[in-house]
């Protein structure tokens, strides 16, 4: 079988080339990795990867195919990936169907048979940045380059709206004990799920709700959810915060929530070199001692000079590869946030109790 050609360009010039897999075109998005042994297909359905590519570190890819409830949203919300080995055969019996015919189904242009470690240790050196798979432009190097350009950069980029649900919706039981407003910036269903499991009844809404019609609903806790894109420039969100905080009611946010939070009480963000983005990132417990592993996936960060001088908050948690921020709570205010993802999965369930301690405020509350 003749595998078509595809490659990936990126924008420091450096040329990969291997052989299409998804859908036949050209597309492209800030490069990125993850570097989880599993999970490809919740990675690629994750809204908080809209806009980027993704290479996967493990080195065979597809070979479980895909399974209709392991998504994390209706579809895959990625701009491509780039994977070493590529499988369109799948063994696993409840599989619906392979991963290659998924792709295509919602037109992602991927590529493989290329050395993603030598593609991974180049973005770990160089830093994130756009580029573009095409199985188009083989022989027209320079009208690649020109596509190329017309990607927007990350930096200043606002996707939460574009990825938001447009109507608000239900999740759980509507008898549950507790009701939870969820600000969707961007949501993963397994979110919805850890909050549903534990007594809580979600009301979803757009990014750009008014506070007026979340509290029509008359929640007991407000939740920020993770997204794409660059917080910085998410004014609507960081409006709607402050104005949840002076109701006093529990707040938890996770990841583009943890950092639309921070915003709220003045503390600034930036863009990573390359981002963390894996299932296992060692995390520290300033509150516990304790340690946890954990599932991550954010490009930006919250400014860890900002945090140490505010009034407002306090550092909980903190990442011990780099000493990045990776959690803060309100010292006033029944709110707190991480930047990693405690309802991981597949990944590490060490940091589940953030659930539960969300829970414990709006019963205290």
């Amino acid at each position: 079988m003749n595998k078509q050609k595809a490659t990936l360009l990126l924008a420091d010039g450096t040329i990969f080339r291997g052989t299409l897999i998804g859908s036949p075109g050209t597309n492209g998005g800030e490069i990125c990795f993850n570097t989880g042994m599993t999970g490809y297909q919740e990675i690629y359905t994750d809204p908080s990867y809209t806009g980027q590519i993704v290479v996967t570190t493990t080195s065979h890819i597809g070979n479980y195919g895909v399974i209709d409830s392991e998504v994390e949203s209706d579809h895959p919300t990625i701009a491509g990936i780039v994977v070493n080995s590529f499988s369109e055969v799948y063994s696993r019996l409840d599989a619906s169907g392979s991963l290659q015919d998924y792709l295509v189904k919602y037109g992602i242009t991927g590529i493989a048979d290329i050395d993603t470690r030598k593609l991974v240790r180049h973005i770990r050196s160089k830093g994130a940045m756009n580029a573009i798979i095409s199985s188009e432009f083989e022989e027209d190097l320079a009208g690649l380059k020109a596509q190329l350009n017309l990607v927007p950069d990350m930096n200043g980029l606002e996707l939460s709206s574009q990825v938001c649900t447009k109507e608000p919706f239900f999740f759980g039981e509507e008898n549950a004990p507790l009701k939870v407003a969820c600000l969707d910036f961007g949501i993963k269903l397994n979110i919805l799920r850890n909050l549903a499991e534990r007594g809580v009844y979600c009301k979803v809404f757009p990014a750009k709700t008014s506070l007026a019609e979340m509290e029509a609903w008359n929640p007991d806790g407000y939740f920020l959810s993770n997204g794409p894109g660059d917080p910085a420039v998410m004014d609507y969100a960081v409006k709607t915060t402050k104005e949840i905080l002076e109701l006093n009611k529990p707040v938890f946010g996770i990841c583009l929530g943890h950092q639309i939070l921070a915003e709220s009480c003045g503390i600034s963000t930036y863009k990573m070199h390359h981002g963390h983005r894996g299932l296992n990132h060692p995390i520290k417990n300033l509150l516990t001692g304790k340690s946890e592993i954990t599932s991550q996936n954010h490009g930006f960060v919250v400014k860890r000079e900002d945090v140490e001088k505010s009034d407002l908050v306090e550092i909980t948690h903190v990442h011990l590869n780099d000493n990045t921020i990776a959690g803060i709570r309100l010292k006033q205010k029944p709110a707190f946030s991480v930047q990693y993802h405690p309802e991981s999965s597949p990944g590490p369930h060490d940091s589940r109790y953030l659930f539960d301690d969300f829970i414990s405020l709006m019963r205290k509350n």
